[in-house]
């Protein structure tokens, strides 16, 4: 259950001995209150008065306040660090997502990515604080809870030091099937995650599609799966927990009966039997209290083991071997052998295209046929795999993640982000040193200029979260007027801009997109055909493989074309 990787964190060392220090004061708090409390008793079983007992009561209550008091205070000092911890846990996995981007995505899946940070961290700072002072009890108290037992009678302390390991050795076997379970118990709860989260961002298009009710059926079959394997650990933890406590009862029952056998026979005192059986609970205390969260200390430790996995992804490097000024009408980009895999299973196999110049080229093909995963190995998001060779003006590359090649473009995915700013933040978010002429220049081509007249504050107007909403075409637009606001940038990626988009909008949006084609090299994935008409040169897709390209007039003309097969799907109404 104790993740030896707890001891290389910061401060661990310090909060250990506070710990150790203030759990050792706690198990003498304990003794002294048993003590005193069964000392309190004696006496008025012998028929002392009621004075005479007065130094162990207040004894007992100062032991008892004192052994509360460290409780809060263990507790305080595990918060701090538990805090504290999980908080500079939660910025270097922000930094670490900024850093990797779609190859952790790739990996984990967004939902769990998410879900490690909020959730997850959260079990991670309830582990912490739960697994330190359990261990740190379960470590220390009953010990000397031992010695004292011992020192009134060796044979009873022989006795509870023989029954322990016995306990651990059952708890041990059941705790390894409970963390069998809590194992699949978690990966269920990421692949919900995952199904969850994506469903929401593909609604709109499942819901185009017709399969929002049997996605839905979906997500309620893995949630149940989930339901039946948190039950199946729960029922193991509290099987456990059960056990533990008839044994250590059982265990304490007949140390009582031993016990009443010596007071019969005359072989021991009322007091030491007494203070005997007042401390045998405290003894297996902590090892119940250990027992009754274990089950959070599994969760807390899968993901605390999720969040150090994260952690230890290695980042891109070689991001500096590129030395391109600029893109221009001569620059040539050349790919060949283009592999790439989602968890072992290939995505996009052996990809042969060149790039040159300022080309229009459309990526084509059904969804799922590797379009997007395409530009995103020509962005740099994802890293092709081993054999895959890429070279820009005759520089060879292992990745396309170089610092002089993500100044050269801009990607315009399907729903770009708008921030919680003014309309004119959002505009000039890659290009701020723009003046007001260039703003007006792009703000009119990218055709914003009625919805600048209509905001109440222009172009000061808050938008985007919890300010003012806009059109998916709107959004379109503001990401449109981004790219010509900066001049730097040669390079133009698309990916299904338009998709969700009814046609008229789409029309439109196609009016002000063109003019943003001239002297750029553009990619653009899409499965509406009509965009061919703005393009010079076309990549057709299928099942990860590029089954054609050409220009788009010539691939039209060859009846058995791949283009054409695909033209014929889409005039059919066959969803793509």
């Amino acid at each position: 259950m104790f993740d030896r990787r707890l001891l290389a964190l910061p401060k661990i060392k310090v909060t250990l001995l506070y710990l150790i220090v203030l759990t050792g004061i706690q198990a003498l708090a304990i003794v002294g209150q048993g003590i005193s409390l069964s000392q309190a008793l004696v006496w008025l079983w012998e028929g002392k008065g009621l004075t005479s007992i007065t130094l162990p009561v207040i004894l007992f209550t100062l032991f008892f306040g004192l052994r509360q008091l460290l409780i809060v205070v263990k507790n305080y000092v595990m918060a701090n660090f538990a805090d504290q911890t999980v908080e500079n846990y939660r910025i270097a996995l922000l930094e670490k997502y900024a850093k990797l981007g779609s190859p952790l995505i790739a990996k984990f899946g967004t939902g769990q990515a998410v879900s490690v940070l909020a959730a997850g961290l959260d079990n991670v700072k309830n582990y912490f604080q739960l697994i330190l002072i359990k261990v740190g009890d379960l470590s220390i108290i009953p010990w000397i809870v031992l010695i004292a037992i011992t020192y009134f009678k060796w044979i009873q302390g022989v006795f509870l030091l023989l029954i322990f390991p016995v306990i651990i050795i059952f708890f041990i076997i059941l705790g390894l099937a409970a963390q069998k379970k809590a194992d699949d118990e978690y990966q269920n709860f990421k692949n919900l995650n995952n199904r969850f989260v994506d469903g929401l961002r593909g609604l709109p298009t499942l819901k185009q599609l017709g399969l929002s009710r049997a996605y839905g059926q979906e997500i309620y079959q893995i949630s149940e799966d989930y339901r039946k394997t948190t039950m199946r650990t729960l029922i193991i933890a509290i099987t456990s927990t059960f056990a533990l406590d008839f044994f250590t009862t059982l265990s304490i029952a007949v140390l009582a009966v031993f016990l009443g056998l010596d007071l019969l026979n005359g072989r021991m005192t009322l007091f030491p039997a007494l203070s005997i059986l007042i401390l045998a609970p405290e003894y297996f205390l902590p090892l119940r209290s250990f027992a009754d969260d274990y089950h959070a200390t599994l969760d807390g430790k899968n993901a605390y083991a999720e969040v150090l996995e994260v952690l230890d992804m290695p980042e891109m490097t070689d991001q500096n071997q590129l030395h391109l000024a600029e893109w221009q009408a001569t620059s040539n980009l050349q790919v060949k052998n283009l592999n790439f895999s989602y968890q072992d299973q290939p995505n996009l196999v052996d990809l042969n295209f060149d790039l040159r110049g300022y080309q229009r080229v459309a990526i084509v093909g059904e969804s799922g046929s590797g379009k997007s995963t395409l530009l995103n190995l020509l962005g740099g998001q994802l890293l092709p795999q081993a054999g895959s060779h890429i070279s820009i003006d005759g520089q060879d590359l292992p990745h396309l993640a170089q610092a002089d090649w993500q100044k050269q473009f801009f990607y315009l995915p399907q729903a770009p982000y708008i921030f919680h700013a003014s309309l004119k933040d959002n505009l000039t978010f890659y290009y701020p040193q723009a003046d007001q002429k260039a703003l007006d220049l792009a703000i009119k081509q990218a055709g914003l200029t009625e919805l600048v007249a209509e905001l109440p504050d222009g172009l000061a107007t808050i938008v985007g979260e919890g300010g003012r909403q806009l059109s998916g075409g709107q959004v379109q637009r503001v990401a449109l007027a981004r790219m010509f606001l900066d001049p730097r940038r040669r390079v133009l990626l698309f990916d299904e801009p338009t998709a969700h988009l009814d046609i008229q909008t789409e029309l439109a949006l196609k009016q002000s997109m063109a003019p943003l084609f001239e002297d750029h090299l553009v990619l653009f994935a899409t499965h509406r055909l009509h965009w061919l008409k703005q393009m010079d040169y076309v990549l057709v897709m299928r099942d990860g493989h590029l089954v054609e390209q050409g220009r788009p007039a010539a691939l039209l003309a060859q009846a058995d074309s791949q283009l054409n097969v695909l033209r014929d799907a889409l005039h059919q109404g066959v969803n793509l």
